[in-house]
């Protein structure tokens, strides 16, 4: 790809660079200074996102390169080798490659570990931002993710999306090799062990503001058959509380008729799933969920709803897209983000001559936002309101952002490292609809000796 090529040739081979297609950027216009948010119409123009994080397309790009003193920064793909067959054609043979179903996801888990652990010592890191391929699911990737990581490590990213990367380390550049299929990419951050005496600490910070509301009674899933082939659950449920078992038609017709159902928006399941989860060969323990899964449509059999790994006995409710509820999430993260500031001058001395004279202090240095390609103007009736929480409390700090298929978002949901009421440690999530994901990034002096 000729602008990863134009990258690697002006930042240099050992930086980490990720290229993605996305449905809309968020940064300062190059000719005005303006900060804006622009979200695109086709999302099959060419984008670019680079280093810490970049986005764009042939009507806007959004290029961000960043320097964290005292991190280590990488990007780690996770891969799934094809398989050569030799098929007979004509008078000679020749190789087809054949993906696997499965993408190795214990060893990608396993990479990101031992990366963090050879340059920091600890096998979790500060933070990821992650990209996932548009067509796999990334469900049992993140939550392979989180089991195995800290609560202190940040992940923020787009679920769905076509990206290109290069690593600082050649062996993982396996981009464009018809041997190899990526289906995610990991750019991981992590604490450098041997950084330069009086190098401060680097923390990553999460605000999520959320974008729907439940509506209706909780449903029991009865029977459950997944298509893998179309990426889809069949299922029929019973409300909770009662014995009769609905078919899709049914739910859908009850759903439909209650007073609080916005019309023509559409509709997700939480699904809360309770699963064994392991890494590799040690033990597995259960972990408890909330995965969305989009309603395709229903009839006098089944409901039919995106995605599968939904079992029978899994209770879900219906989430609709709220703009009212959003904007008060808006409003909570803003308040979230504010607490940061309140610890904060604001100012961001990384490369001020002045750094003496502001220890104990955090900076802010700078956020990111990823926020569902559904919300924006159309969805808020008002301009830059995803952007307005970091805008409000950082005006002068630096920050981009995208509008994405699918809003990855996890961590402690405090700016003070305190545990928020928001957070219920027996349901984890992290993969979000309709919502906005926003990462801070802040910096603290090394204390004076």
């Amino acid at each position: 790809m000729c602008e990863k090529m134009q990258l690697v040739k002006h930042l240099g081979l050992r930086t980490p660079i990720i290229l993605s297609v996305v449905h809309g950027v968020m940064g300062r216009d190059a000719l005005t200074d303006e900060f804006r948010e622009v979200k695109f119409q086709d999302h099959e123009d060419i984008g670019v996102n680079r280093g810490i994080c970049t986005c764009g397309q042939q009507s806007g790009i959004v290029l961000t390169v960043g320097y964290l003193p005292g991190l280590k920064v990488d990007a780690i793909p996770l891969l799934r080798r094809k398989e050569i067959v030799q098929v007979p054609v004509d008078d000679t043979y020749v190789d087809v490659y054949l993906a696997p179903p499965v993408p190795m996801i214990d060893q990608f888990v396993m990479d990101i570990q031992n990366y963090t652990t050879s340059v920091s010592g600890c096998a979790s890191p500060v933070g990821i931002i992650m990209f996932g391929k548009e067509d796999m699911d990334q469900k049992p990737i993140i939550e392979k993710l989180d089991y195995a990581m800290s609560m202190n490590t940040v992940f923020v990213g787009d679920e769905r999306s076509r990206f290109a990367y290069r690593s600082g380390d050649d062996l993982r550049n396996v981009c464009g090799n018809p041997a190899f299929i990526s289906d995610a990419v990991a750019l991981v951050f992590a604490s450098d062990k041997d950084k330069p005496h009086g190098t401060g600490e680097i923390q990553f910070h999460l605000a999520m503001s959320e974008g729907v509301s439940a509506i209706g009674p909780r449903h029991k899933a009865v029977s459950v058959r997944a298509n893998h082939a179309e990426g889809s659950t069949w299922l029929t449920a019973k409300r909770e509380g009662h014995h009769v078992i609905l078919d899709g038609e049914q739910i859908l017709r009850h759903i439909d008729q209650l007073e609080n159902r916005f019309p023509q928006v559409e509709l997700y399941v939480g699904v809360t799933k309770r699963r064994k989860c392991s890494i590799g060969s040690e033990k597995s323990r259960l972990i408890t969920t909330l995965a969305f899964h989009g309603i395709r449509g229903g009839d006098q059999e089944y409901l039919y709803v995106d995605g599968v790994g939904i079992k029978t006995g899994d209770y879900f409710q219906f989430y609709q897209p709220d703009h009212n509820a959003a904007l008060a999430a808006c409003r909570n993260a803003s308040e979230n983000i504010r607490n940061l500031k309140l610890n904060s001058s604001g100012k961001g001395f990384l490369g001020r001559r002045d750094v003496a004279n502001s220890i104990d202090r955090k900076e802010v240095l700078g956020g990111f936002i990823f926020s569902c390609c559904g919300r924006g103007n159309s969805f808020f009736g008002g301009l830059n309101v995803d952007s307005f929480p970091f805008f409000e409390n950082f005006p002068s700090a630096p920050l981009a952002g995208i509008f994405c298929g699918g809003e990855i978002g996890r961590g402690k949901l405090s700016m003070t490292g305190q545990e928020s009421q928001e957070e219920s440690p027996a349901e984890r999530r992290y993969l979000h609809v309709y919502s906005t994901a926003y990462l801070v990034i802040s910096y603290s002096a090394a204390p004076s000796e």
